[in-house]
């Protein structure tokens, strides 16, 4: 049988820059097998099969996704018997597609530019994603049950605002890089019409230009005929973290007829604890250097003299921590570690995975800075699937694939 490893050696499958469309046209041509969506992809595949020439053995031909069965010798293989499809937009590094693909449910698109998080994407998942959602035709995207989407935090956050605000420079939906990529997930929307879709944003979405940038999005999903379900929600019932933010779920009025009975989960008692995640033995470059250290107590002493609040967080190991953002890779001053003896220490970026939920099978292929700001953009990936679990629920009833009650939350990722 042939091993997908073989097949990433043999088409030079190896992320090295962006907008890589023909490693994406191959990796989901190869994920496609017999499930309908293949000849989405199968034009493009066969081009780049034929562009570079190799030897004219089996794996050669271009019809050999039918004939050989692939074995997924990577982290998380694609499911065999799929409950459901997704598409998975702004993908990052796979959060959402570990909570979803872990309910039964089968990718059938992904989408992600930054091509360091589409490296760790492939490296895990086997799949390439294609790059910037703005050029790809919404009618080229194969039919789906549910559109995921984590759109961009940085036009809608309050750290966002405030640099672009001191920086002269429109924000939300007035910032033309982009503020308007909620729309690309409309007009997706729109075009596809999927029965569901869960979308994720920082807490201040809601509260951003006064209540009106949600309104706009509000406004458009119902609009486009979604009934929808937002609410705030804190990962540290999953996780030894604070990290609040919107999750936005909606239903298809057409389809579901006002009659689905979809609720986010009720939270579990908040247990996990920093130490739990932390490694005993951490290598002795996460700890801070003299200079950093000096420097970080200085400048949160000038704030605090200041009025301020800002500075350092010497977390309480016993407790849980700030939110891990994608500035971690600058200095780690939002969590550090105490050491006896010794300055703090940042976390190591497993550390900062397993904060997140990721198993520790997930594999980092990617240098510790691009690692933690791929971890600081990603997901719980555990609260995702509690929420996941209830929307798949919904949607399996409709569907009349069974009729059981709204299932209990583990707070095991």
């Amino acid at each position: 049988m042939l091993k997908y490893s073989e097949i990433r050696k043999k088409f030079n499958i190896n992320v090295t820059g962006p907008e890589l469309s023909e490693l994406a046209y191959l990796t989901h041509y190869l994920q496609s097998q017999k499930n309908g969506v293949s000849h989405h992809f199968r034009k493009q595949a066969i081009k780049y099969v034929y562009k570079l020439k190799s030897d004219s053995d089996q794996i050669d031909d271009p019809y050999f996704q039918d004939r050989l069965p692939i074995v997924w010798d990577i982290p998380f293989p694609p499911v065999e018997r799929p409950k459901f499809t997704f598409i998975d937009l702004f993908a990052g590094i796979g959060g959402f597609r570990l909570a979803f693909q872990s309910l039964g449910g089968k990718c059938v698109f992904t989408s992600e530019w930054n091509y360091f998080a589409q490296k760790t994407y492939e490296a895990n998942f086997g799949e390439v994603p294609f790059g910037d959602i703005t050029k790809i035709n919404e009618k080229e995207i194969p039919d789906h049950d549910i559109l995921i989407a984590g759109f961009p935090c940085q036009p809608f956050s309050i750290a966002g605002v405030s640099k672009k605000n001191a920086l002269g420079r429109s924000h939300g939906f007035k910032d033309e890089t982009q503020g308007t990529l909620f729309f690309d997930i409309a007009r997706i929307l729109n075009e596809k019409k999927p029965k569901t879709f869960l979308l994720e944003n920082v807490k201040n979405l809601v509260s951003h230009d006064s209540g009106k940038t949600f309104e706009v999005i509000s406004r458009t999903l119902y609009d486009l005929g979604y009934k929808i379900y937002p609410q705030v929600l804190d990962g540290k019932y999953f996780v030894p973290q604070h990290r609040e933010r919107i999750v936005i779920v909606g239903f298809l009025e057409k389809e579901f007829k006002n009659k689905e009975t979809f609720r986010f989960p009720e939270m579990p008692a908040p247990v996990h604890k920093l130490a739990d995640i932390l490694d005993p033995n951490p290598d002795p470059k996460y700890t801070l250097t003299n200079k950093l250290w000096d420097y970080l107590k200085y400048y949160s002493e000038k704030h605090k003299a200041k009025g301020n609040g800002f500075g350092f967080g010497l977390t309480d190991t016993n407790g849980i921590s700030r939110t891990l953002s994608a500035r971690y890779y600058k200095d780690g001053s939002e969590i550090l570690i105490p050491q006896k003896g010794k300055n703090p220490r940042r976390l190591t970026p497993r550390e900062c995975a397993r904060l997140q939920g990721y198993p520790d099978k997930f594999i980092i292929p990617v240098s510790d800075n691009q690692a933690y700001r791929q971890f600081g953009n990603s997901v719980v990936v555990p609260l995702m699937k509690a929420v996941a679990g209830n929307l798949v629920s919904e949607l399996q009833r409709h569907n009349g694939q069974y009729t059981s009650k709204r299932r209990t939350i583990s707070t095991k990722g």
